[in-house]
C-alpha cells in the first residue's frame, strides 16, 4: 500500500460519514459509540492482513513419516467479507493434503484458512490461496480445499435468496490426477 494508513480517528470519521449519508444522526442516543465500535470490528474482520502463511501455518515438521493416506481438517468454520459489498460471507472450509516430507499440526492449517478469510475476499480466491499456500509450504503430493459458504450479498440483499450455499473447490497434484483419490476426498468432506 503505498498511502499511508488512516488514523484510528480518521476511520472513525468515516463511519460517522456513512451513517450522516443514509439519514442517520451518529450524534443521537445508541449511535455515540458506534463508529468506535465499528472501526473496532474491522480491525478484526481484517487481521489477515497482518499475518503470513507461514506464521498462520507455525512449525512444519520435516522429513516426518508422513501418514499412508490424505490428511483431512473438515468443518473449519470461518467468516470473511467479499470485497464487493463488503457483506459478510460465512461458512466451512474441508482442506486436505497428501503428505510427502512435511506435515503441518491441525490448528495450523484452521489459522491458514483465517489468515485468507480475515481480508476482504472472494471465494474462489480464497479457496485458490488456501490451497496453493499449502502447495508450496508443504510440498505434498496434493492438496484438495473444498469451500461452502453463505453469501449476505446473495441473501439479505440483491436477489435475496436465502439458504443458497455457494460451493468452491481447487484441486492440485494428485487431487486433481487421480480421480478415486478425488472422490475419496469428496466423500469424506460430505460432498459426494
Amino acid at each position: 500500500m503505498s498511502e499511508r494508513r488512516p488514523s484510528r480517528r480518521q476511520a472513525e470519521q468515516a463511519v460517522a460519514t456513512l451513517l450522516r449519508w443514509i439519514g442517520e444522526d451518529p450524534t443521537r442516543p445508541g449511535l455515540g459509540a458506534t463508529p468506535g465500535l465499528v472501526a473496532s470490528a474491522w480491525l478484526e474482520h481484517g487481521r489477515g492482513y497482518r499475518t503470513t502463511p507461514e506464521a498462520a501455518l507455525g512449525e512444519i515438521l520435516e522429513g516426518a513419516e508422513p501418514p499412508d493416506g490424505m490428511v483431512l481438517l473438515r468443518d473449519i468454520r470461518f467468516e470473511s467479507h467479499c470485497e464487493h459489498h463488503l457483506a459478510p460471507f460465512v461458512g466451512l472450509a474441508h482442506v486436505a493434503y497428501l503428505p510427502d516430507r512435511r506435515v503441518a499440526g491441525i490448528g495450523g492449517i484452521a489459522r491458514l484458512v483465517d489468515c485468507f478469510a480475515k481480508r476482504l475476499q472472494i471465494q474462489e480466491r480464497l479457496t485458490d490461496q488456501i490451497a496453493r499456500s499449502l502447495d508450496e509450504l508443504l510440498q505434498p503430493k496434493g492438496v484438495a480445499v473444498l469451500i461452502e459458504a453463505t453469501h449476505h450479498c446473495l441473501t439479505t440483499r440483491g436477489a435475496h435468496k436465502p439458504g443458497t450455499r455457494f460451493v468452491t473447490t481447487r484441486l492440485l497434484g494428485s487431487f486433481h490426477e487421480d480421480p478415486e483419490l478425488r472422490q475419496d476426498f469428496y466423500r469424506l468432506a460430505g460432498h459426494h
